[in-house]
């Protein structure tokens, strides 16, 4: 049997070495990641450090000023998770606050009304071109002018303004709320239990419109009946228990002058304040291009169509312009998410105690910079990482249906 000659040798196929220079390239990242993890190590013992977390256990003594329940007696890891829960609110306040400011001036940019147009692009020309830590300085400015104590400014008296921040009232479980819970927790089960039985009605009942769809009959029936069965049937179930419920559901809590200040309600710091309105205006003036963007992206002749069969105009965007819209807004939209997330650090310049602040002062007490940074990081990179799969998730599923429906 003849050897066939025109075979490449594998030393040449470039499939072999394609893989071969991978794995080559691979190998020399785990090298070069284990010649800088020795040669930290090695710094760190001639300095008299020892790498190690057993220190996050210890007490850390040392107080924050806002945040979930924390005691200076707790452990440095426990204080660190305080810094994340107020990275992560700040945060998610800042989204929403930042998306809706942000829709409405990149709807604003496009109004027709000449006086509207011009303070839009006056808004969004100034807020981002300022740098993000010199609008939180002057946030942070602003509010610690507000009146003192005793000179609060109060609305109705539920909302005040003074320099300890501002005061809302504020919900919390009342007596009655594990009844209406019960309450709940029926409604759900009702609510399954109608749509199985709305959707064997129908998959059963001689009604085969939905069968027609690309879906299989029964799964567009328990769809259907979910959408117009399940809403309404949990809805009159919570509203029923509600009325029912003999007890209060909740007690609101407002805040009251004491000897000290107000106590009471939900409290909104002046650090946090300060940031949540810097990243909120500077992150919705970049958003406000992206919507304006997304929005003349639409072709003309959806509008023109609209119109022509009798649409005004907030009907025309609402229903025809916005909807073709969000598919091109999400991907950028997606970035300043991030950007506000990462930008939260900036936070450290008034105090407000966050991830960056907290992880800082953890670093002053221990010594212990390398994990201190890298669990820093770490959060930063999980939150961003959260952030841009849901973000994803929802970009492919409007993608794939919502033009189509």
């Amino acid at each position: 049997m003849q050897q066939d000659s025109t075979k490449i040798p594998f030393w040449r196929d470039i499939r072999f070495l394609k893989v071969f220079f991978q794995i080559l390239f691979v190998i020399g990242i785990i090298l070069l990641a284990g010649i800088l993890y020795s040669n930290m190590i090695n710094g760190l013992s001639r300095q008299g450090i020892k790498l190690d977390w057993t220190f996050l256990n210890s007490e850390a003594g040392f107080g924050i000023s806002e945040g979930i329940n924390y005691d200076p007696s707790d452990s440095y890891l426990k204080a660190f998770w305080v810094g994340v829960v107020n990275t992560i609110k700040v945060s998610i306040a800042g989204i929403c606050c930042g998306t809706i400011i942000g829709f409405f001036f990149g709807i604003a940019r496009l109004s027709s009304n000449w006086l509207i147009q011009k303070i839009a692009a006056v808004y969004v020309e100034c807020f981002r071109n300022i740098p993000l830590l010199l609008q939180i300085f002057f946030w942070a400015a602003l509010i610690r002018s507000l009146p003192k104590i005793e000179n609060s400014i109060v609305i109705s008296d539920n909302i005040v303004f003074n320099v300890q921040g501002i005061f809302f009232p504020s919900f919390a479980p009342g007596p009655g709320f594990t009844t209406w819970l019960w309450y709940l927790l029926g409604g759900v089960i009702l609510a399954i239990i109608v749509v199985l039985g709305f959707a064997v009605f129908r998959h059963f009942g001689g009604d085969h419109e939905l069968q027609q769809t690309d879906r299989p009959p029964f799964t567009s029936n328990i769809i259907f009946a979910a959408k117009w069965a399940a809403a309404p049937t949990f809805i009159i179930v919570a509203i029923a228990g509600w009325f029912l419920t003999s007890e209060p559901t909740f007690a609101v809590t407002r805040p009251v002058l004491q000897r000290f200040g107000y106590v009471g309600g939900m409290n909104l710091s002046p650090e946090f304040t300060s940031v949540l309105i810097g990243l909120s205006v500077y992150t919705s003036a970049f958003i406000a291009e992206v919507v304006r963007s997304g929005i003349q992206a639409v072709v003309k002749g959806q509008r023109e169509a609209a119109r022509a069969v009798g649409l005004k105009e907030s009907q025309v965007l609402s229903l025809v312009v916005i909807p073709q819209a969000i598919p091109i807004i999400v991907p950028p939209l997606t970035s300043q998410f991030l950007n506000l997330i990462k930008n939260s650090s900036l936070s450290v310049a008034i105090g407000y105690p966050e991830l960056f602040q907290v992880g800082e002062t953890i670093i002053n007490q221990t010594g212990q910079t390398i994990p201190i940074f890298g669990m820093i990081m770490m959060s930063y990179l999980i939150m961003s990482l959260t952030t841009s799969a849901f973000m994803n998730w929802y970009n492919r599923r409007i993608t794939r249906y919502g033009l189509s429906r």
